[in-house]
């Protein structure tokens, strides 16, 4: 029987069909998914910034992009996937609250967003859906057993990407 997998705020899950993976609330955070279509073995993980460098508090390495996404794909790999499979998708990077004067600090869904792309291009992983910005929330799941990746929001409707 499939399970839903919940991912919290600043970890990742992995796992395979018929599970499900879905993680709520993403503001300035970003959900990032990596699928192995031919395995149907996958993860998906919940960041919060982009970088654990800039971080005196980076115990937790699926807090960080450039940590995190190393991370699950290693774990992947252990199950089964191939690397060379791999894709993937990506939404959340809101900017939840509007600032006078902005500094690029204070753009941390954008930070993230870059990071985890630049990461991904790095790893040789091409990224096939997104759904990042903007000024909402959104909530995400992947069904492993389509790695079809639905992107939940309030007002802004839902989609597949």
């Amino acid at each position: 029987m499939p399970e839903l997998i919940k991912v919290g705020m600043a970890d990742y899950k992995v796992g395979r069909a018929p599970d499900t993976l879905i993680s709520y609330g993403l503001g300035s955070c970003i959900g990032i998914s990596l699928y192995d279509p031919q395995t149907k073995i996958g993860g998906l993980l919940h960041i919060m910034l982009p970088d654990s460098n800039q971080s005196r508090a980076n115990e937790n390495r699926a807090k960080f992009a450039d940590t995190g996404i190393p991370d699950m794909l290693e774990e992947l790999i252990r199950m089964g996937a191939a690397k060379s499979r791999l894709v993937a998708k990506l939404a959340g990077g809101s900017q939840m609250f509007a600032f006078a004067n902005a500094s690029d600090i204070m753009r941390v869904g954008l930070r993230n967003a870059s990071a985890s792309k630049e990461i991904l291009k790095k790893l040789s992983i091409p990224i096939v859906g997104e759904d990042t910005g903007g000024n909402y929330g959104r909530t995400v799941q992947i069904d492993l057993s389509t790695g079809v990746y639905k992107v939940k929001t309030i007002d802004k409707g839902d989609k597949e990407i």
